[in-house]
């Protein structure tokens, strides 16, 4: 069953730091919190600098979607992330901090836990999600979540706008991607 996931339907969830909110397009399994997730998917908008959360056993995968970028010092080792569209895989547990480079930013979260089975992870049953960023006309798998980022985009017979999602069923689709379109296979 495809599953349309419109931004407009999302809420935004204040950090507890102050420093940004958070905004979840998906998690499985559906419903869970953010100390049962097997993958979560969401939209952040960093608006200060500060310490990341931490997430034992759960990798990520950013990927800056509008703003200039951040200077990250993740583990003690510095990341200059300043080019948009570009995913950065770290690890959720290792101390990550946050510098903006010139002002807020927009990024694209995806998060896994680390050993979740299959079943638990997705429909698809992949452990390890991939995130790709393109643009253009392509077949896109079975499971796949497909986010616009700029500009818009159709799969399934679907419009996209900016930042609507679209949750493919057991059958992939034909996308076409007039704008950056985040495909997270999962």
């Amino acid at each position: 069953m495809i599953r349309a996931l419109p931004a407009s339907a999302r809420t935004a969830v204040p950090w507890k730091n102050g420093g940004g909110v958070t905004r979840e397009i998906a998690v499985w399994p559906e419903g869970a919190g953010m100390d049962a997730f097997a993958c979560r998917v969401s939209l952040a908008e960093v608006a200060a600098d500060g310490p990341f959360s931490a997430f034992p056993e759960v990798d990520r995968t950013l990927t800056v979607v509008a703003g200039a970028g951040m200077d990250l010092t993740v583990g003690g080792e510095r990341w200059l992330v300043n080019t948009r569209y570009e995913p950065r895989d770290f690890r959720g547990d290792v101390p990550t901090d946050c510098r903006l480079l010139d002002g807020p930013v927009v990024n694209l979260n995806v998060m896994w836990r680390r050993g979740a089975g299959p079943a638990a992870a997705s429909t698809a049953g992949s452990t390890t999600p991939t995130v790709a960023v393109v643009r253009g006309r392509l077949r896109v798998g079975a499971g796949a979540l497909v986010v616009a980022l700029d500009g818009t985009a159709e799969v399934a017979g679907l419009a996209l706008g900016p930042y609507d999602a679209v949750q493919l069923g057991d059958e992939g689709a034909v996308l076409h991607a007039r704008g950056r379109t985040a495909v997270i296979g999962l």
